[in-house]
């Protein structure tokens, strides 16, 4: 089995086309030819040897028993953070973000999600979302061996460069879309420079492009965010996998044509310049997010940028222009509530974490002009999934139950097996009463341990429950509310795995 590292020729020519990287591709001219043989790359890339055997366990123990072999490790004293570690190597070394970054690759971009959920878990259910991960794993594993078995190699060291010339070598590669330079480039970084230093890279490079509906950005923060639960010594490997996962496109080098998917970073890289440098100390507006509201509900993504550029240059707080972001998401659920609306959320959220993250100001500008551009075109991108409604976030009306606030909670998501639209107007109605989002929270995180059966359970919850409290209490409650029309309801049946993990968990 081979990685994207497979062939030596490809490599030295793609290194020496690049004049940033520093000379490499003069050196690689004076070599001795090598017999094909010798080029080919053996074996898998190798961890740390504390989390190695853990690893080979989950690649290694059919789907069948998974489980409850963890669950024996768990009993002996494997810790949760181990466990964690290991679920994400063992998808990015087992499993190919290619064709595009997502399907079976969701793998490792639930593992954040499923982490998130955890740690909101009541104890006697902490473990719950961390195997269901596990058992999704082994699903991704096999579908990967169905469509070549990839795997990734080691590191060629010959070609990482010195720590001096890592940084402008990765930038190099990652603008000229070079994968093999990126690939030994990061690995320097992840050697010898810091992680923020690393990640104020990877946040620019996540939402540069709109290829794979958002994933990009989205596998950026939920790596980061996996890699300060799990500790830095494993980044090398995930780092690998990100830059390898950003660099997918189709077609011709995107560095050398004007693709759709790229024109509004290239053109936000020249607005962003125009936004005034006090940005920060603008001040609320409801009535300019109801202004942008309207221009991501019927403009374009040039529009989009533009009106929240106009805004920020007015004064206009950067929380007024999220309140929008988040609300043009939500709406989207309403409209359609499918795939592309429900990425359009989780995109939102990692944009969101990036400019929470990022120290570089720019970064942080050009996090909300992306955003703002992307939420067009995820709109147009839902015309060719079915007929898009007109629901409106900010005009549904709220529908009140009668009995106590439990009952209240069980009545919405009953609701939501048979009628949708009744569910959102029932949450929203609970919490212009009670303004106590909690339970319904927690009910919703449940029924995602019962009823899931996909890892865009995960990711869309984790993300809705999380932006709750990032949202201005003007739009938070619809944006909850909103949610209902893709939470998992009460009378879907529970998934298969949910005993079975029980079961080996108690032993």
């Amino acid at each position: 089995m081979t990685g994207f590292l497979s062939r030596r020729d490809v490599f030295k020519k793609t290194l020496a086309s690049s004049p940033a990287l520093l000379g490499i591709g003069d050196l690689l001219s004076r070599l001795p030819p090598v017999a094909a043989a010798a080029a080919k790359l053996s074996g898998a890339v190798q961890f740390d040897p504390s989390i190695e055997p853990l690893v080979r366990l989950l690649e290694d123990t059919p789907r069948e028993k998974l489980l409850e072999k963890v669950a024996v490790r768990i009993r002996h004293d494997t810790s949760y953070q181990d466990v964690l570690t290991a679920l994400l190597l063992a998808g990015v070394r087992n499993v190919q973000p290619r064709p595009a970054v997502g399907f079976k690759f969701h793998c490792v971009l639930v593992v954040n999600s499923a982490h998130l959920a955890s740690l909101a878990s009541p104890p006697a259910e902490r473990w719950l979302p961390i195997f269901w991960a596990l058992d999704y794993f082994k699903n991704s594993q096999a579908r990967d061996v169905e469509e070549g078995n990839w795997t990734m190699t080691p590191v060629k060291e010959f070609f990482v460069p010195d720590a001096p010339k890592a940084h402008a070598s990765f930038v190099a590669a990652m603008d000229n879309w070079n994968e093999y330079g990126a690939d030994a480039s990061v690995a320097a970084l992840a050697r010898t420079a810091g992680a923020s230093e690393i990640y104020e890279i990877f946040w620019r490079y996540g939402m540069r492009d709109f290829r794979s509906i958002g994933h990009k950005a989205i596998f950026v923060a939920n790596s980061w965010r996996t890699l300060n639960c799990i500790g830095w010594r494993h980044a090398e490997p995930v780092l690998r996998s990100l830059a390898y996962a950003l660099l997918n496109h189709e077609g011709d080098n995107p560095a050398n044509r004007d693709a759709p998917a790229d024109r509004p970073w290239r053109r936000n890289i020249e607005l962003v310049k125009t936004i005034r440098s006090d940005w920060c100390a603008g001040k609320p507006e409801p009535a300019a997010t109801k202004a942008l509201l309207t221009v991501l509900r019927e403009g374009s993504d040039q529009d989009a940028s533009e009106k929240t550029a106009e805004l920020l240059n007015h004064g206009v707080a950067a929380q007024s222009i999220w309140d929008a972001l988040f609300a043009a998401s939500g709406e989207l659920v309403l409209r359609q509530a499918g795939i592309v609306a429900l990425h359009a959320v989780t995109t939102t959220n990692a944009i969101h974490y990036a400019y929470l993250t990022s120290a570089n100001d720019e970064t942080r500008r050009l996090a909300m002009l992306q955003n703002a551009a992307f939420l067009p075109l995820f709109r147009e991108a839902m015309k060719g999934r079915g007929p898009v409604g007109n629901g409106r976030i900010d005009t549904f009306e709220a529908e009140f139950a009668k009995d106590g606030s439990a009952t209240a909670i069980g009545q919405i998501f009953a609701e939501a097996t048979n009628d949708r639209s009744a569910a959102v107007r029932k949450a929203l109605g609970h919490l212009d009463k009670t303004h106590q989002p909690r339970a319904l929270m927690d009910t919703a995180r449940r029924l995602i341990f019962l009823k899931g059966d996909d890892a865009h359970d995960y990711k869309f919850s984790s993300a809705v429950l999380e932006d709750y409290y990032h949202i201005s209490p003007g739009w938070r409650d619809r944006f909850l509310a909103s949610s209902l029309a893709l939470l998992r309801s009460s009378g879907e049946p529970n998934n298969r795995l949910i005993e079975r993990a029980r079961s080996a968990l108690v032993g």
